[in-house]
């Protein structure tokens, strides 16, 4: 860990994937002290949202609220107030494949709603208005490094604003000619409540810093057993999430192709 170091500390965690269905399945499974569940959970549905958006929420939508709704519960934090930051490395595939298949075949029928959710801010956007906030929000994609860049970003920000960030990362399946061309399945989706100083509900202590790399992969720093989430474009935050789960140590993430975050978790 470099002498530049910054400390940030971690005051609520949520993770959600079909296997590992919360933190505290996922914790205890990710630290080794228990098996996954047999069964896959079926996808959340946000209270957050109204009723109508619940059932009309694509994946991205309903993981990213129910996380990051999580997330803040458990830091005890007040959404309306938080800067936020999400990442996704593709966004919504699957309304990116009607999209397409639509506007060849009867782009008349397109579809307003399923538009509206095609934007790559749209779930910062749903939780923004169901949580009232008028906080800024970042949205970020950067390929395989979406999930290292996007903790960057809001680490940065923390750093540089001294004020709590929200992070939220997730990725759901590829379908139809685009999963010939990029590589993701099933869902899964994470968020972090970050501040610059240790308060009440504070779980971690980390110290970050970044570091020039020869060229690097997101997936070169995954943990042997990734099962759990296998094949989901946002694999890259398994490692962070074990060291949180209570295996403490270094942690080192891809953040671009030459550019890797580096922690020391406690």
């Amino acid at each position: 860990m470099s002498a530049a170091a910054v400390r940030a500390f971690v005051d609520g965690v949520a993770f959600w994937s079909p296997r590992l269905p919360g933190w505290d399945v996922a914790s205890a499974v990710l630290a080794g002290a228990i098996a996954p569940p047999g069964e896959e959970a079926r996808r959340p549905a946000p209270a957050l949202l109204p009723a109508a958006e619940r059932r009309r929420a694509p994946d991205t939508v309903a993981l990213a609220v129910e996380v990051a709704s999580r997330a803040c519960a458990a830091a005890v934090a007040a959404p309306a107030g938080l800067a936020s930051v999400f990442a996704t490395t593709h966004g919504d595939l699957a309304i990116t494949d009607y999209l397409c298949a639509t506007l060849l075949d009867a782009p008349l029928h397109t579809s307003p709603t399923r538009f509206h959710n095609s934007v790559h801010n749209a779930a910062a956007g749903y939780w923004c208005i169901a949580t009232g906030c008028h906080a800024p929000y970042t949205t970020i994609s950067a390929a395989e490094h979406s999930f290292g860049a996007g903790l960057l970003e809001a680490l940065t920000q923390v750093a540089a604003q001294s004020r709590p960030v929200l992070f939220v990362a997730y990725d759901v399946a590829a379908s139809g000619p685009l999963s010939t061309l990029v590589s993701s399945s099933g869902l899964l989706a994470t968020a972090l409540v970050l501040s610059p100083q240790r308060g009440g509900a504070t779980v971690a202590e980390m110290g970050w810093s970044t570091a020039s790399r020869s060229p690097l992969r997101a997936s070169d720093a995954l943990p042997q057993n990734v099962a759990y989430v296998a094949g989901n474009a946002m694999v890259a935050c398994l490692p962070l999430f074990e060291a949180l789960a209570g295996r403490p140590g270094p942690v080192t993430l891809a953040a671009g192709r030459r550019l890797a975050l580096q922690f020391e978790i406690r």
